[in-house]
């Protein structure tokens, strides 16, 4: 059996992967040394390196304040059985924003408080919740998320949203219900 190939659609997707790696590894690390000598020209070294440890201070306050939020509106928003989606996103911003907070410079710094910061990450939410819609919901007849279009949801014939056995072959209590396929073992 032979699997299809990915569509020239979803190639396409991915040709700004590399390009952005690129630049988190090479452009990033020189734009984060160079502003670290701008500012230990303008202030001093010992300055620069005072600035960067209370950058980093400030950073795990944040993120442990607006973490303990999050979680806090996670689990009320459970316990009210309503669906977290603005929590979850909120938790993942903060997670990110934490992550970039590790890293010495202050580039990534600023960007990490963007994202940590109750008054900025509304914004922040905006940009995430577009590109995981973009991400998750595809036109119909162009495929899904996890394989192209009569490959079924790529994780083989019967499982997901894609084509299976027909209604007739299918046994069970009827087209919607609920069937588990297995074998008997005695």
């Amino acid at each position: 059996m032979t699997t299809p190939t990915p569509a020239a659609g979803q190639r396409r997707r991915r040709r700004w992967v590399r390009p952005v790696l690129a630049a988190a590894f090479v452009v990033v690390p020189l734009v984060e040394i160079w502003a670290i000598l701008q500012v230990g020209q303008l202030v001093g070294p010992w300055w620069t390196i005072v600035l960067l440890v209370l950058d980093s201070l400030l950073g795990a306050w944040l993120i442990k304040r607006e973490g303990g939020r999050a979680w806090t509106a996670l689990r009320e928003a459970l316990q009210l059985g309503r669906m977290p989606a603005r929590e979850i996103a909120d938790g993942a911003l903060i997670l990110i924003g934490g992550t970039l907070m590790l890293s010495p410079g202050f580039v990534l710094d600023i960007a990490g408080i963007v994202l940590i910061l109750p008054f900025t990450r509304p914004l922040a939410r905006r940009l995430l919740t577009r590109v995981v819609e973009r991400r998750l919901v595809v036109a119909p007849g162009l495929g899904g998320p996890f394989g192209p279009p009569g490959f079924g949801s790529g994780f083989g014939t019967g499982f997901g949203p894609g084509p299976g056995p027909r209604d007739d072959e299918r046994p069970g209590p009827g087209p919607g219900g609920p069937v588990v396929r297995g074998d008997v073992v005695e």
